[in-house]
């Protein structure tokens, strides 16, 4: 079994991609911020003290799509073309789906999963005076498109 993110001595490396040709990508994932009926109460309420919270988790979330490469050390640098963060307040919680765009040589599967993450974060830290036991669950990618491997989906998820 050969692994492409070492070399032939067994040490880490980025995959070259230089001779790939760019193409159309797309990549979908999601994750989800458990909260105290509280929390909830207050997220529907705008009542949040530290103000409002998905607005400002959707910014954070589409800035993390944007630095993904600074946080993941073999990660390419990639044009993000476009990126979208999601937030829906249910009654557990926060559901965060993020989609990122490219027209580049490698896929976004990683900027849509750290899009998530970041967005999830920013959630947590607006909510930590409220609740301390708020927790981030079941990040995943749910698709994605384009590239050699084509589009995939997560079986169950819509």
């Amino acid at each position: 079994m050969s692994f492409t993110h070492l070399d032939s001595s067994g040490n880490a490396r980025m995959v070259d991609v230089t001779d790939k040709q760019p193409t159309v990508r797309s990549a979908t994932a999601r994750g989800f911020v458990r909260c105290a009926p509280e929390v909830v109460a207050s997220l529907r309420d705008g009542s949040v003290p530290k103000g409002d919270v998905l607005a400002v988790a959707r910014i954070a979330g589409i800035q993390g799509a944007k630095r993904c490469a600074e946080l993941l050390p073999l990660a390419h640098i990639i044009g993000v073309h476009g990126a979208s963060v999601d937030l829906v307040v249910e009654d557990g919680g926060v559901a965060i789906e993020a989609t990122v765009r490219t027209a580049d040589r490698t896929g976004v599967e990683m900027e849509a999963l750290t899009a998530v993450s970041v967005a999830a974060l920013a959630i947590v830290d607006m909510v930590k005076g409220l609740d301390k036991s708020s927790s981030i669950e079941n990040v995943r990618i749910t698709a994605k498109e384009g590239g050699r491997s084509g589009s995939w989906k997560r079986p169950g998820e819509a």
